[in-house]
């Protein structure tokens, strides 16, 4: 497993765009076991036990640095952009005898600190360490860039280096560097994420059933918050579960209902629902979590924080009911603007009158699979979370690019 570095001007508690990138990819590589260690300018410790290199000569704003900047040549007698480059690439030698993987963010494009894009180009060719320039951005996009950056020193910024390997952010960015190195194939792209667990503040418990069961690869994600009883109608939730799968989707029902092992009516109730999702081949699409064992051996113990974690990984709260008094988790729902499909009767009538999916509680599993299907299809709030969690999710990014990115071998060009 590589040894990796996340290097920038600066990190958290300092407030930016990739700053907080930073912040997501350090925890993201730490969740998966990689030896990670950020190095920046300025900012502090932002994660528990991460460790975090602060040198303020890699900072953005160092008035020695900025004063480099303005008379790159010194006065003539020293030339004090090769002193500084010379401290700098010194330093990192340094912090980084025992990483492999140095990502460097928008260091190496930007003119905030131009001796530490020379140092790191020395570095990468020197072969001390491999280099990856996560490039967000360039001035050279913009039509006002400031005179002195078309010259002299200045053309590192826009400098291919084959001994550096290179990752953009979109394909609109890669266009751009493309232009803008001159190379024949645009750059590969690596989009920026979101990390659900910091944004919605999950659970650590929770996490680890969204890994355990691989939630965020979902095609789908029903959540039944329904104590196990006959007139709760789960059979039916499973059906639909077993139709979904029929047609290739795959489909997660969580079932956060418990069930009293002593109460014989009960515990009868819950045998038969394993064995329905046992006959219909979707026992591993089933997450019963007030039953749920984790890999380890440790039991999940839900509560009302879990449930509310559950509501917001969920694409959709699925109530398929005969009976009820009221409704609570359509109130619920409505707090976090989850869709719902319930059955047709008139507890849930009166609380969601129009603004929910309704079906006929004996009604086929297939048809009601089919009206869910139309109904997210035309939410395009809906759309645009599930697209969010498949696409943009830190972790999903790192199965389909991050890893390999990662663990791939250097390509030697000398």
């Amino acid at each position: 497993m590589k040894n990796i570095a996340i290097l920038h001007y600066s990190c958290p508690p300092v407030v930016g765009g990739v700053e907080e990138i930073v912040r997501q990819q350090a925890s993201l590589f730490r969740r998966h076991f990689y030896p990670v260690k950020v190095i920046a300018g300025k900012g502090g410790h932002f994660l528990k036990d991460l460790h975090v290199e602060l040198n303020p000569l890699l900072a953005s704003d160092h008035p020695e640095i900025r004063e480099v900047q303005n008379a790159p040549e010194g006065d003539g007698k020293t030339n004090n952009l090769n002193i500084f480059t010379d401290r700098i690439a010194s330093y990192l030698r340094e912090v980084l005898f025992d990483v492999d993987v140095l990502i460097a963010h928008n260091v190496l494009t930007m003119p905030y600190n131009l001796p530490l894009t020379r140092a790191l180009h020395r570095l990468a060719e020197n072969d001390h360490v491999r280099v990856i320039s996560w490039n967000h951005d360039s001035p050279y996009f913009y039509d006002n860039y400031p005179e002195y950056l078309k010259d002299g020193h200045w053309s590192l910024l826009r400098t291919y280096n084959r001994h550096i390997e290179y990752i953009t952010i979109s394909d609109r960015r890669a266009e751009q560097f493309k232009e803008l190195y001159g190379l024949e194939h645009p750059l590969p792209v690596v989009p920026n994420g979101i990390d659900p667990i910091r944004f919605f503040r999950l659970e650590d418990t929770t996490w680890r059933l969204i890994k355990e069961q691989d939630l965020f690869s979902a095609d789908l994600v029903l959540v039944q918050p329904s104590r196990l009883h006959p007139r709760k109608n789960i059979e039916k939730s499973i059906e639909v579960l077993a139709a979904f799968k029929k047609k290739n989707q795959k489909v997660k029902l969580l079932l956060t209902g418990a069930f009293d092992p002593h109460e014989t009516a009960t515990y009868d109730y819950y045998r038969k629902l394993i064995a329905l999702a046992e006959q219909l081949n979707v026992l591993d699409d089933l997450v019963m979590v007030a039953d749920y064992t984790f890999k380890n051996g440790h039991k999940l113990t839900p509560d009302r924080v879990t449930i509310r974690d559950l509501y917001l990984i969920a694409d959709i709260l699925f109530l398929p009911s005969k009976q009820e008094g009221f409704g609570i988790p359509l109130l619920e729902a409505g707090m976090i603007k989850l869709p719902i499909a319930c059955s047709d009767i008139p507890p849930f009538r009166a609380i969601a009158a129009e603004d929910a999916l309704y079906f006929d509680p004996d009604e086929k599993a297939e048809i009601i699979s089919d009206k869910i299907e139309r109904f997210l299809k035309d939410l395009k709030p809906q759309r645009m979370f599930r697209k969010v969690i498949n696409r943009y999710v830190w972790d999903n990014i790192f199965h389909h690019h991050l890893k390999d990115l990662i663990e791939k071998d250097p390509v030697t060009n000398h």
